[in-house]
C-alpha cells in the first residue's frame, strides 16, 4: 500500500513537472507575443532588463505550479 501511493506521488510530481515546463514555454510566448520587440533578440543581444523579466516570468509560473503541485501530494 505504501509503495503505490509513492509511486503515485512521483507520477504526480513528474506529470505537474512537465505541466510547469509547458506552461512556462506559453508564457514565454505569450510574453513575446505582447511585446513591441522581439524578446530572443534582445536575449541574444544580452538585454539584461529582457532578461530580468524573462527570469521573473520563469519564476513566477514555477512558484505557482509548484505550490499546486505540492498541495496535491499526498
Amino acid at each position: 500500500m505504501e509503495i503505490t501511493i509513492t509511486l503515485l506521488n512521483i507520477l504526480y510530481a513528474v506529470c505537474g513537472a512537465f505541466l510547469t515546463i509547458v506552461f512556462m514555454i506559453i508564457g514565454y510566448r505569450i510574453f513575446d507575443k505582447i511585446t513591441p520587440f522581439d524578446t530572443s533578440v534582445q536575449l541574444a543581444e544580452r538585454n539584461i532588463a529582457v532578461g530580468i523579466v524573462v527570469g521573473s516570468i520563469f519564476i513566477g509560473l514555477g512558484i505557482a505550479v509548484g505550490l499546486v503541485i505540492g498541495m496535491g501530494l499526498n
